[in-house]
């Protein structure tokens, strides 16, 4: 089972568990961990691609995007830091923690990002390439798994892209996504987005970050045209 790394400046550990309801608190604590996570989703993404680009040599452009994108999404994210016991070791706030945060998808894979960017303040790119790679080496087999099965590469083509060529092939326009909405708490934000082609609404979509609200937008516009 895998395993959470040692710090060497435990300053940085606790920051990386830090939520921003924490915070609001304990006026004692020095920080939240937003600006970690910013840092590690930008690490995670490089680590991940260099992965899948190694590890899969036969996969095209659009192929390895869609993978990284399955990889570093904030459900296998959150899974990752719930297995890794992030739950219990968040700081939350009273409130947050009342509402389910410990369990809380947003929370976990915010978490787990920022735990990434202060590794690598701590310990440098190779101790977090070494952290990192086990982990979604495993996680990226079992999702190629149905496509090398299937000898096919169209379950690593996201919604978003579908919609986008259908929407080439029959109106030879792109798409456009805008968030309408934002509702809910700091620690469980929820955004509701829609997909318009030519000015009409094709598809809405409900996440707790603009890139799955979008997503869902475009899902539902493929099953509204029968894709």
């Amino acid at each position: 089972m895998a395993q959470l790394p040692t710090f060497q400046q435990e300053s940085l550990w606790l920051q990386a568990l830090t939520h921003r309801s924490y915070i609001n608190e304990h006026s004692e604590a020095r920080g939240d961990n937003e600006r970690l996570e910013f840092l590690g989703d930008a690490i995670l993404a490089f680590l991940v691609g260099e992965l899948i680009y190694r590890n899969y040599p036969h996969l095209a452009e659009a192929e390895l995007t869609r993978l990284r994108s399955n990889l570093v999404e904030e459900r296998q994210l959150a899974r990752v830091g719930a297995e890794l016991g992030l739950g219990d070791l968040m700081r939350l706030g009273k409130g947050a923690i009342k509402d389910g945060g410990r369990s809380n998808r947003a929370l976990l894979c915010d978490t787990f990002e920022a735990v990434i960017g202060a590794y690598y303040l701590d310990s440098g790119i190779e101790a977090v390439k070494l952290f990192v790679m086990p982990l979604f080496e495993a996680i990226a087999e079992q999702l190629m798994l149905p496509t090398l099965s299937n000898n096919s590469t169209v379950s690593l083509i996201d919604a978003k892209n579908r919609f986008q060529q259908w929407a080439l092939a029959n109106f030879g326009t792109n798409p456009e996504y805008e968030i309408i909405s934002e509702a809910g708490p700091p620690h469980a934000r929820e955004f509701t987005a829609v997909v318009r082609l030519k000015g009409d609404i094709y598809g809405t979509g409900i996440g707790h970050r603009k890139q799955e609200a979008t997503k869902a937008a475009a899902e539902a516009a493929l099953k509204s045209v029968g894709e």
